[in-house]
């Protein structure tokens, strides 16, 4: 199914069993976006403080969100002590 589809069946709550399949689909999609996203993002020389402002979070919540799932051959920006 088209994510637009998805989306349209997650907004619609005549049908909530539906609606909520559709939610966690669109989750799973995100998640993944979100992932692939973060490791273009590390790829390109972005560091942890740029990454957790684009996505509004703390440098800490996504460099704990993501460390460990990132392609671990990414060179990964270390914080200066």
């Amino acid at each position: 199914m088209h994510a637009t589809h998805i989306a349209e069946a997650a907004a619609d709550t005549t049908h909530p069993r539906d609606g909520l399949r559709a939610v966690a689909a669109l989750r799973s999609l995100t998640d993944r976006l979100e992932l692939a996203q973060v490791e273009a993002a590390l790829r390109e020389g972005m560091g942890w403080p740029d990454i957790a402002e684009a996505l509004g979070v703390t440098r800490q919540a996504a460099h704990k969100k993501y460390a460990k799932k990132v392609d671990q051959s990414i060179p990964m920006p270390r914080r200066n002590a």
